[in-house]
């Protein structure tokens, strides 16, 4: 059932004030003192001091709380390759969601370039501004290249959320799946139904985690991948396999686990009770509706570990489990890039904190009594606000093992004031929503 419509969705957008975000001061600014030091002539003991230490622009400027969220509006979720102008309106919901659960600021950059290259050139100029770039919503397989070309040549932290939160997101699922099944990573097979810039990138951390390749069947619309096909491309080239699956349901007879990024309805029930005997695990995330719906599957194997993209059903696969908390530990301690550790560090973090009780604010979010560990509770939800506490916590003290933070925080210390950063920040935005509330 929808929770609103058309009308009131784009009245949410237009009333008041248009849009979702805007820029506020955060210093004085009433008195000539106040405005001879934001402006000129104060501003320029700011400049000389970072032309002498450019690391000071990290003291002396917003940089280190500021993320840009890249986009050419190629790949919007659920509507394709809509441009820039009107992919805006994700880019701007991203900004919302990083400020809201993880106090990072955004800049949302729509930009009008198709050309992975030139895209790029533009985005690496952007550097002095940011501390972190978030790729949002750029088709693959030019993501792919655009993020490893970024990656090698900037000095912050660039992360395609497209690719890598839901990775971050079902390796939490599966660790803990894991473990209620006794599988062992290195014995299980995989089926995967999509194979664009999630699907890869999820296939690319589940064998981090420890699955091996000759146990991965994964399909693109024209079918598996195998090595007899002539039109793949060089990232699916690298999951085309020697044994060649005929259909889905022959490669899903005795899998372990099935990731679905694709399209609705492609998972049947008799395909799910042909899977492994124990507990099969089913992450079935296209959106809005999944391959397979969670209530067919149980009705298939009730013992499943099921998990969907919707929040009306347990297991949520939710990116904002991942990308607030993970920029927000990876710019508080100066890291220069977002390494697979700290993505392992900050699956690892989920699965954790999914083993804890759900505290009651938010079982009454969602409507029951109880969320504890078990086949229905292996990811934890989403506005449970211990998440910024384990998450980037997880992902700081990955940086600094990995040698890619710039800052050496007190782990213990760093904890403890993420609970009243998170609560102040929600106090500043919780006054301005109301100030332009208007009934909406």
């Amino acid at each position: 059932m929808a929770l609103f419509t058309k009308e009131e969705a784009l009245n949410y957008h237009s009333h008041g004030r248009k849009g979702k975000v805007e820029v506020v001061p955060v210093k004085p600014c009433k008195t000539q003192k106040h405005l001879s030091m934001a402006y000129s002539p104060g501003v320029a003991e700011a400049c000389k001091a970072i032309h002498e230490n450019p690391e000071l622009v990290y003291e002396y400027t917003g940089r280190g709380n500021l993320v840009a969220v890249v986009s050419n509006g190629t790949a919007v979720l659920g509507l394709g390759n809509i441009g820039p102008l009107a992919g805006k309106p994700v880019m701007e919901g991203k900004g919302v969601l990083f400020k809201v659960f993880g106090d990072v600021d955004v800049y949302d950059i729509n930009l009008n370039v198709t050309d992975p290259d030139e895209l790029c050139a533009v985005t690496k100029a952007l550097e002095p501004t940011f501390g972190g770039i978030n790729l949002e919503d750029i088709k693959a397989p030019e993501c792919f290249y655009i993020e490893e070309k970024l990656k090698k040549e900037m000095n912050i932290p660039v992360f395609h959320d497209d690719q890598h939160g839901t990775a971050i997101v079902t390796a939490a699922g599966m660790m803990n799946a894991l473990e209620i099944s006794g599988k062992d990573p290195a014995q299980m097979r995989v089926v995967i139904s999509g194979a664009g810039a999630a699907a890869i990138a999820c296939t690319n951390l589940y064998r981090n985690m420890g699955v091996k390749f000759e146990n991965i069947a994964m399909f693109d619309s024209r079918g598996h991948i195998n090595k007899s096909r002539t039109d793949l491309n060089e990232f699916k080239q690298q999951y085309a396999t020697d044994k060649a699956y005929g259909s889905l349901a022959e490669a899903m007879v005795g899998a372990d686990c099935f990731l679905g990024l694709s399209k609705a309805g492609v998972v049947s029930k008799e395909m799910v009770k042909s899977m492994s005997d124990n507990c099969p695990i089913i992450f079935a995330c296209a959106n809005p509706d999944p391959e397979i719906t969670y209530d067919d599957a149980k009705q298939a194997r009730p013992d499943c570990i099921m998990g969907t993209g919707r929040s009306d059903f347990p297991n949520q696969v939710n990116n904002v489990l991942g990308f607030p908390f993970i920029f927000r530990g990876a710019l508080d301690c100066g890291a220069t890039a977002i390494t697979e550790g700290m993505k392992l560090a900050a699956a690892q973090a989920l699965a954790d904190l999914a083993k804890t009780e759900a505290p009651k604010y938010v079982c009454e979010a969602f409507g029951v009594d109880k969320l504890e560990f078990g086949p229905d509770y292996v990811i934890p939800k989403a506005l449970d606000l211990r998440l910024i506490e384990y998450v980037s916590v997880a992902v700081a003290k990955a940086a600094m093992e990995e040698g890619v933070a710039r800052k050496k925080l007190d782990l213990d210390e760093y904890k403890a004031s993420l609970g009243k950063r998170i609560a102040e920040s929600g106090k500043r935005v919780s006054a301005f929503v109301e100030t332009y509330h208007l009934g909406i």
